[in-house]
């Protein structure tokens, strides 16, 4: 009986469950036993689809095939080859959209994003030679030619510049009394750049501004002539073994620029610096030690000199965070507009103003603002030896026939103001040398043109000499807006007003997601500058840096309003090498420049001189068409930058990028 109670038990269905449960437990188990081998996790990606209708982020899960082998050889056949089907072509896909910026919560694409920090002391081992690769195009038989890798130049163009340093084209000047040699003088096609031009050795990130205006290192301009020179001026002294030192001092101010500048304030208590004197051009700069110590006064002073026996004073400058340029009155016209400068400094600057009918005072004139000043610091101001009396009667009746005004001289200055109209250029008698110019001569037409022995007139509706104080002016659209000679579909107040709006979100965006504030940029260079709202939004953004401002002379001149809103630049062609030393600038940012100059220019040869006059652990921004980005990245993988092409704001459909290049120290 026992034994039939216990067959009706297991007849139960709690029996029934519990049997089976522990039937499906042993048959798992086993299962599960026989196919972990240790095989590796397989991971799945969920993604939304643009049909899914609830919001999701990405997700991660681990494959429930974890750790199992599946042998699936029989179900390949090895006999016959794999087969695709055809796409069907009535089915249109849609094209893949290469994303390179950042999407936001909304799915747009936004500037704002960060990115690593970049260590400008790192160094690539880039070796010497260049590497050469031939492509055919088997339809038209032809073989084109690409560089894979430019080599470095040799050791001796360390602080090579392609237009004042080409001595064939020097040695066949017919004359160079009149400083013929220190002109620009560019090499033929074909015999242009082609080499990355290498540091110097032991070169070091540049000391960071604003110690830098009394102090920099040694190896990265390792030349000691004006120490021995012009120690005794308190120009520049050796500080121990790895240092220069800057005084302040200068061959006529010895004592310093501070003390220098308060003189010339007290001389002429109109002479407001950093209000109405906001741009000064300082002519035989030295080291640049006045344009230093002007900057202090919201006064920007475009320095310079040409590469002479004291070759080196303006890369002595520049590497100091002092904005400078090679340039030389000798033939041609500076490449600055009419009226650009408040104030022209000459002390002790070697240049004979008198020469040829006062040709080069005659140059001063042009770039010089109605109501402007012109400081002579020199020997005839204040000695009275026979030579020197003389040459200042020169001076003096030279500047009375230009309609100077004398307005002081004390001590060893003097300083004179230009008319603020033509009327006292009308009013001289006939036959008064110089002539007034033709009225169909440009006196911003700079390029390549002759000096001219006459006086520019001002003009008549008293445009350049109206600009506001500084800093009101910077913002200000000024008069000589209206004689620019562009196609503008809206009033150009507005267009001025859209620039300036432009730059400072662009800018704004990149101090706040890049970090610009971080890099410890001086010295920027703006390759194509319209009306200088990338410079204004620097200055709005309160960076502690310097633009020159480039324009191409394939565009129109804007230049007289760059200067008009109390910012500094200069005209150029970038099918040709620029006037400056290697490694001058921080940043380069150019804007558009590519897509325009291809047209006419070689585009590796602008790339080579862009990495010639940028410094090691500096940053190039190109923000250009998309059409233009693949050869621009060849060319910056060539040169051994570190390019990132980026989406602009207006998402990955723009026809837009932003390529963003590093470069780094290389050795050979």
């Amino acid at each position: 009986m026992k034994y039939l109670g216990n067959v009706d038990f297991l007849k139960s269905q709690t029996a029934i469950n519990f049997t089976g449960f522990v039937f499906i437990s042993i048959t798992f188990f086993y299962l599960g036993k026989h196919w972990s081998d240790g095989s590796r996790q397989l991971i799945f990606f969920s993604r939304q689809f643009p049909s899914d209708t609830i919001a999701s982020s990405p997700s991660i899960a681990i494959s429930p095939n974890l750790n199992k082998d599946f042998n699936i050889s029989a179900l390949i056949n090895t006999s016959e080859p794999e087969t695709q089907p055809k796409p069907d072509a009535s089915v249109k896909t849609s094209p893949e959209i290469k994303s390179y910026g950042i999407v936001d919560e909304n799915g747009t694409m936004s500037d704002e994003f960060e990115i690593g920090e970049f260590d400008p002391d790192l160094v690539d081992n880039w070796g010497n030679g260049t590497e050469i690769e031939a492509e055919a195009e088997k339809e038209d038989f032809r073989f084109t030619f690409r560089v894979k890798k430019f080599g470095l130049c040799e050791e001796s163009m360390r602080e090579y510049i392609p237009c004042l340093d080409n001595v064939v084209a020097i040695k066949r000047l017919k004359s160079t009394e009149r400083g013929e040699r220190f002109e620009r003088h560019c090499p033929e096609a074909g015999k242009r750049l082609n080499c990355l031009v290498p540091a110097p050795k032991g070169y070091r990130t540049p000391i960071p501004w604003p110690r830098s205006r009394n102090e920099v290192w040694f190896n990265n301009v390792p030349h000691t002539r004006l120490v021995d020179d012009k120690g005794g001026q308190n120009w520049i002294s050796r500080k121990g073994k790895d240092k220069f030192m800057f005084r302040g001092g200068g061959t006529q101010f010895i004592h310093g620029a501070d003390q220098y500048l308060d003189q010339i304030s007290k001389m002429v208590p109109e002479i407001t610096f950093g209000r109405h004197i906001r741009v000064v051009l300082d002519v035989g700069c030295g080291v640049a030690s006045f344009g230093a110590y002007l900057l202090q006064r919201n006064v920007i002073t475009m320095s310079i000199a040409p590469k002479d026996v004291h070759e080196n004073q303006i890369q002595f400058a520049l590497e100091r965070g002092v904005p400078a340029m090679v340039a030389a009155f000798a033939t041609h016209r500076l490449l600055y507009p009419s009226q650009a400068f408040d104030m022209i400094h000459c002390s002790r600057c070697r240049i004979n103003w008198t020469r040829d009918d006062g040709i080069l005072l005659l140059e001063v004139n042009r770039m010089l603002r109605a109501g402007g000043y012109f400081a002579w610091a020199a020997q005839p101001v204040y000695k009275h030896e026979e030579v020197l009396e003389e040459q200042w009667e020169e001076m003096f009746n030279l500047t009375t026939r230009l309609c100077w005004n004398l307005v002081k001289k004390e001590g060893y200055i003097a300083i004179w103001q230009k008319p603020f109209n033509n009327t006292c250029y009308l009013s001289r008698e006939a036959g008064t040398n110089p002539p007034l110019c033709d009225p169909d001569d440009d006196p911003d037409n700079v390029w390549y043109v002759d000096l001219k022995a006459c006086i520019s007139q001002l003009p008549e509706n008293g445009y350049g000499a109206n600009v506001a104080p500084w800093p009101a002016r910077l913002q200000t659209p000024p008069d000589r807006l209206q004689s620019i000679q562009i196609d503008s579909y809206i009033a150009r107040k507005e267009l001025f007003g859209a620039e300036s709006k432009y730059w400072n979100e662009i800018v704004a965006s990149y101090v706040r997601a890049l970090h610009w504030k971080k890099f410890k940029l001086r010295n920027i260079l703006d390759m194509r500058a319209g009306f200088g709202g990338f410079a204004a939004a620097l200055i709005d953004n309160r960076l502690d840096a310097w633009v020159l401002n480039v324009v191409p002379i394939s565009g129109p001149n804007t230049l007289p309003v760059i200067y008009d809103r109390g910012l500094i630049g200069v005209m150029h062609d970038w099918c040709e090498p620029f006037d400056t030393y290697p490694r001058t600038y921080d940043l380069l940012h150019a804007a558009g420049l590519f897509s325009i100059e291809r047209k006419r220019c070689n585009m590796s040869m602008i790339m080579l001189e862009m990495d010639r006059i940028l410094r090691p652990g500096g940053r190039v921004y190109i923000r250009d068409s998309l059409d233009v980005m693949d050869e621009l990245q060849e060319i910056a993988k060539a040169m051994g930058w570190h390019p990132a092409l980026r989406d602009t704001s207006e998402g990955p459909h723009a026809s837009y990028r932003i390529l963003i290049c590093d470069k780094r120290l290389r050795c050979g």
